[in-house]
């Protein structure tokens, strides 16, 4: 059953790596601020398929532990930790030749909850029934 989520998470994190890198380009045309010392290609992928994987493990965890309550009470972690995760692009300090530092929330508060939107729209396609989930 591990397999089934590893593939879930492996998609989700594709897709929300997809997903960030299109805002990334989108955010720094509309704005024309760069902040590809801090968030890169590689730091987005990562933190995407990072996120996800973690989330397959969380998942698997859940399952195992509290059975029928198990996807619920994942659901509401995910997204707790999703929001408590936003404590990390608020409270950094960016270096001094950054431009626009201000704009940096704008940019990476977004792409915290891509994670998240990816699993929960790609559940569809890994867990038809409910029996899928025991």
């Amino acid at each position: 059953m591990f397999k089934k989520y590893f593939f879930w998470a492996i998609s989700a994190g594709l897709l929300s790596s997809l997903a960030s890198l299109i805002y990334n380009r989108i955010y720094f045309f509309a704005t024309e601020a760069d902040f590809s010392k801090i968030i890169n290609t590689g730091s987005i992928i990562g933190s995407c398929v990072g996120a996800s994987l973690l989330a397959a493990a969380g998942f698997w965890l859940t399952q195992k532990l509290f059975k029928a309550k198990g996807e619920i009470i994942f659901n509401l972690l995910f997204s707790i930790l999703s929001f408590a995760s936003l404590i990390g692009p608020l409270s950094i300090k960016l270096p001094l030749d950054i431009q626009f530092p201000e704009l940096f929330p704008g940019l990476a508060i977004p792409m915290h909850f891509f994670p998240v939107l990816a699993w929960y729209t790609l559940r569809p396609l890994f867990m038809k029934e409910k029996s899928d989930i025991q």
